[in-house]
């Protein structure tokens, strides 16, 4: 199944036939996290846990901005 990227908006994205999303158990509304792989990207739900992890991660980084910019360099 092919597709394309196109210019949406201010934004670039990717428009996913029906089938696919059936086949995948995805919806309109569904969250999705977008993993990056060697072969390309792969799409999953977003759980729960996964959003509070990330709420985590982010007042973390918040907190050590300073030091993580630091390290970065």
């Amino acid at each position: 199944m092919n597709t394309v990227v196109r210019k949406i908006g201010n934004s670039e994205g990717v428009i996913l036939p029906k089938e696919l999303l059936d086949r995948a158990g995805f919806s309109t509304g569904d969250r999705l996290q977008a993993i990056p792989t060697e072969d390309g990207i792969r799409l999953v739900k977003s759980t729960d846990e996964f959003e509070e992890e990330l709420a985590h991660a982010r007042e973390f980084m918040d907190k050590y901005r300073d030091a993580l910019t630091r390290l970065a360099k």
